[in-house]
């Protein structure tokens, strides 16, 4: 098969063997995978990661074990635990600490042909949800994993720091619970594309907003932390899905002050986005810059990279 490769600090499109399942895992066939901003970090040496990248993807099940899986479509939690730890029984695999992650951590990814997940992980994708949507269950289900942990109340105040690909689903996420709701940004044509979905702008060089009882960080920079910090209530919430490389001066004393409640969100539940999809209370079409052929795997990640661009989808089929 052929992959998105890398090792030695070099990205590659590699003709690499077909993966083996193990007991209890599928082999799927990719039909669609996303790059996004986690494959390029790790391209940067985030996590220190070698091997095939990529972890949003929908594909087909070829192989398993389960018959009822065979030939359909499908789509895959990304964290695999180790079925025996307290946080895997309480279905908390993306904390077991014996987990490998697609595309991450100890795991072969998405950006390939084939990929093998353990039947556990994978959730079937019903006919109304479109291949190319349903890339972004992934990502829809970590802006969902905010609702699961923090209690979101009609008409508070909240504000979305980032206008990234993250940031847009967040965004149409907690519109759907009717907040007066603010996403803050640097680039005019992505909040262009937020206002025709009804919701308030501003660029972050222009900011002037009220405090806000919620704040949800997503920008991957310094300064939108600080800037979270300076519109926050006394006693509003915090939500970190930001993850910082490299070391800024920062005093936490202000959420002392403030009696800040500081929440971290990393990934979130693949059924609930499932259903937003199936039922068209997201459309995250929009944010598909373009679908390129496999074949053409290193350009297109090139051009995931450069500024203005949003989701760059590889097409596996065409190889």
């Amino acid at each position: 098969m052929k992959a998105l490769h890398f090792k030695n600090n070099k990205l590659d499109l590699k003709e690499l063997n077909n993966p083996k399942p193990q007991l209890g895992e599928a082999l799927i066939r990719v039909l669609y995978s996303s790059i996004c901003n986690t494959d390029i970090e790790i391209v940067k040496g985030y996590m220190n990661f070698e091997g095939i990248i990529g972890h949003e993807f929908v594909g087909i099940v070829e192989e398993c074990e389960d018959k009822k899986w065979l030939g359909k479509r499908i789509v895959g939690e990304i964290n695999c635990g180790c079925n025996e730890c307290d946080f895997c029984k309480k279905n908390l695999a993306r904390h077991c600490s014996n987990r490998t992650v697609l595309g991450i951590l100890g795991r072969d990814g998405a950006h390939a042909q084939y990929l093998t997940l353990p039947l556990s992980n994978l959730l079937f994708v019903p006919e109304e949800v479109e291949n190319k949507n349903a890339v972004f269950v992934e990502p829809l289900a970590a802006a969902l994993e905010i609702a699961e942990q923090i209690h979101i109340q009609p008409g508070i105040k909240a504000a979305v720091i980032g206008d990234g690909k993250l940031g847009q689903l967040i965004s149409l996420v907690l519109n759907l619970y009717s907040v007066d709701l603010l996403t803050i940004g640097k680039y005019r044509e992505k909040l262009e594309l937020l206002k025709k979905q009804g919701i308030q702008t501003a660029e972050f060089k222009n900011i002037k907003a009220s405090p806000q009882d919620i704040v949800v960080e997503c920008s991957g920079a310094p300064e939108g932390l600080m800037l979270a910090n300076s519109l926050l209530k006394p006693r509003g919430t915090l939500v970190l899905k930001s993850t910082y490389h490299g070391d800024f001066p920062f005093n936490p004393a202000i959420w002392v002050i403030n009696e800040i409640t500081l929440v971290g969100s990393r990934c979130g539940p693949f059924e609930p986005a499932i259903q937003l999809l199936k039922k068209k209370s997201i459309d995250p079409s929009y944010l598909i810059s373009d679908v390129i052929p496999a074949k053409n795997a290193l350009e297109a990640f090139d051009l995931a990279q450069q500024k203005g661009q949003l989701k760059i989808l590889l097409d596996w089929q065409k190889i």
